[in-house]
């Protein structure tokens, strides 16, 4: 299909095609069917919105009298160490970074920064061709995490280390010397080694960096240093490992793939590695034929994004990129099964640069955000949270089968085990429905959307075995009875309280239709932060209560509890569209936005909240035409990296042209103290 028959949002790498078409109870009418039970949430604007603000998650849902505004285990903590000692920056329209009084802003490690092999030096009008790309730093950063460089003695270091991080996507004007040649306007085909540098500058960067005497980080040249790009292989593991709906003329037996592809959000394992996220992985893949529900339920098109399929030199591996079943073919001989191979979270052991990265699929195959972990105790299974980033759709939960045992555990620990999904209950609490055929109650509504020959739409006649569950399991979230959510994205757990918090960014369809960032008559447009306690303080309970920990919105939004003012937010505060989330290792909340450049919110920014007093301050404010997106520090909170991702104009270095560059921000206090205390 030509593309300009596509819906023209398609073409967008941020577009994420509303695929749920299930009747299960969205998560607003939730809200609205508890509002009427508890408060509001006001803002100037004089509309109202629902406001689930409980007393404490312990009793949400109750009477109780107790005023506590805090979290359930607020107690637990000093607030002081999680204290907000910056002043508040504004708002900026700005093409620079700002930050707090006191503090210093860097540019560090943009797209292209040479990493690897011969180093290749990065061209100002972008002429490197593909073989640079591949051992070069990747294109629009997203998750970060930093490792020290000591991590697998037992150490702590916080002046050398991995910085491992995330390429989502690419801008391909900026991207190729002269933009991208497209297929339409060179006889059907794209030149090749284009194709081979924008699949080189998605993925991974595994980068070994070093502090010298003067505060100054820098790259460390040495075989630490990694690229994992859409092209490199990449092993299977869990139960997809050698499931028939994954075998490829690459991998016959459907035991390796290559490439991992629009990696978002990422998770530190407790083992030290990290996992990264594939998110919208739909729209690399083309299918002119009959699409199966594993495609339908997750968006793949007739079209393809970047049209890789379509390479001049017709190699393998930019064919695969091409899901159409060939006739009188078969598994073994076309790429049908290639979209099947994406998803997944990714494990990289950033430490073994010799080894496969992984492709850990009892987690789930869907639109990874990114996964985060629940307190690990000795003898007892591993828990982590993940959501689904479209609209309408779910969070999930994975359990392992297999007890933690520090000195022994990896990432084996994440291939079996029960993957769980949420349902919000309007009364507070909530339930995690296993995604399991071993289960009465899943199989039992398996078998009756068997017999209906349906589900949201989408031809259903049951699910093979298990790993048909996994390899669908948006479909199965659907069966079991889910509640659809308003883009699920980063969550982070309090390292305190144990208490999860996901940030549910926009609801993309009530947003289309506006002009600004706040309406509340019109519905959540602007996003707000979920958090929940699991039954016991036990995350492999199968039930929780949930709670609202704020909504964003503009000057004067007030999030109301039992008419009390629990937040207010105020020129120093407002925000939309929340979206990277990440706990710091003194307890503070950091909380990431990517909505429009509207006023009053301006460029896309950070702000920083203390879960105990809900205080919230803005802490820093991207370039323009940027998402501000993936956070870490080092163990002793000094020095800070954040990512800055798509930005405008000639951000970061001021030189003119069509050329900007993705780079990680440093960001340290003048006087060498933690970050944001």
């Amino acid at each position: 299909m030509a593309k300009h028959d596509v819906d023209p949002n398609y073409l967008d790498p941020n577009y994420e095609p509303v695929v749920n078409h299930s009747e299960n109870t969205p998560f607003h009418e939730v809200l609205s069917t508890r509002m009427q039970r508890r408060t509001v949430m006001k803002g100037t604007v004089g509309a109202a919105l629902a406001s689930v603000m409980g007393l404490g998650l312990a009793g949400c849902g109750s009477d109780s009298d107790d005023d506590s505004t805090g979290d359930i285990n607020a107690e637990a903590r000093d607030p002081q160490a999680t204290a907000l000692g910056f002043k508040a920056v504004p708002v900026s329209n700005a093409n620079t970074v700002v930050v707090p009084e006191g503090y210093t802003a860097e540019a560090f490690l943009p797209w292209g920064t040479p990493l690897t092999g011969s180093y290749p030096e990065f061209f100002a009008d972008a002429s490197n061709g593909g073989a640079d790309q591949e051992q070069q730093v990747g294109m629009h950063h997203d998750g970060v995490h930093f490792f020290p460089i000591d991590l697998p003695a037992g150490g702590n270091s916080s002046s050398e280390g991995l910085l491992v991080m995330n390429h989502e996507y690419i801008n391909q004007k900026a991207l190729h010397a002269n933009g991208p040649v497209k297929a339409q306007d060179n006889g059907g085909v794209r030149p090749a080694d284009q194709v081979r540098k924008e699949i080189a500058a998605h993925g991974v960067s595994v980068v070994h960096i070093k502090r010298d005497g003067n505060g100054v980080w820098d790259v460390v040249r040495n075989g630490l240093n990694r690229r994992v790009t859409g092209g490199t292989e990449i092993d299977i593991s869990g139960p997809l490992k050698g499931y028939s709906k994954l075998v490829t003329p690459f991998s016959p037996n459907a035991t390796a793939t290559r490439g991992t592809l629009n990696n978002c959000a990422m998770g530190a394992t407790p083992w030290g590695t990290y996992l990264t996220a594939e998110e919208n992985w739909h729209g690399y893949f083309a299918n002119k034929g009959s699409r199966p529900k594993e495609q339908v339920r997750h968006g793949v098109g007739s079209a393809s994004r970047y049209d890789w399929e379509l390479a001049d030199t017709g190699e393998d591996q930019y064919i695969r990129f091409d899901v159409t079943p060939v006739e009188n073919g078969s598994a073994e001989t076309d790429y049908r099964n290639e979209a099947n191979t994406f998803g997944f979270m990714v494990e990289i052991d950033p430490f073994s640069p010799e080894t496969n990265p992984v492709k850990r699929t009892a987690l789930g195959r869907f639109g990874h955000e990114g996964v985060i972990f629940g307190p690990v105790e000795e003898g007892k299974p591993v828990v982590c949270y993940s959501g689904d980033d479209s609209r309408f759709e779910y969070i999930y939960k994975f359990v392992s089968d297999q007890p933690y045992y520090a000195d022994t555990a990896n990432g084996s620990l994440l291939d079996t085990g029960t993957l769980y999904v949420a349902r919000f209950n309007d009364d507070g609490s909530g339930e995690w429905l296993p995604l399991s055929l071993d289960d009465a109650g899943f199989k039992a509504k398996v078998d009756a959307a068997a017999a209906r020959g349906t589900v949201g739409g989408i031809g259903f006649n049951g699910f093979e075995n298990q790993a048909d569950v996994i390899l669908n399991t948006r479909l199965a979230a659907d069966i079991a009875g889910a509640t659809p959510m308003d883009r699920p994205e980063w969550g982070a757990v309090d390292p305190v309280s144990g208490e999860v918090y996901f940030t549910l960014t926009n609801n993309s369809e009530r947003l289309e239709s506006q002009t600004n960032g706040a309406n509340p008559v019109a519905g959540n447009t602007t996003g707000h932060i979920i958090r929940w306690t699991p039954a016991g303080d036990d995350h492999t309970s199968g039930s929780f209560d949930w709670d609202i920990f704020v909504f964003a919105g503009e000057q004067g939004t007030e999030t109301v509890v039992d008419d009390q003012v629990i937040v207010a937010l105020t020129d120093d505060n407002i925000f939309n569209s929340p979206d990277g989330l990440w706990f710091d290792y003194n307890g503070r909340l950091w909380i990431q936005t990517d909505g429009s450049d509207d006023a009053p919110y301006q460029n896309n920014m950070m702000l920083a909240a203390n879960p105990v007093t809900r205080e919230i301050k803005r802490f820093f404010v991207g370039p323009q035409g940027c998402e501000v997106t993936g956070v870490v520090t080092t163990p002793d909170s000094k020095t800070m990296f954040v990512n800055i991702q798509h930005p405008e104009k000639d951000w970061p270095f001021g030189t003119e042209g069509d050329h900007p560059r993705d780079a990680v921000v440093i960001v340290t206090r003048d006087d060498g103290g933690v970050i944001g205390a």
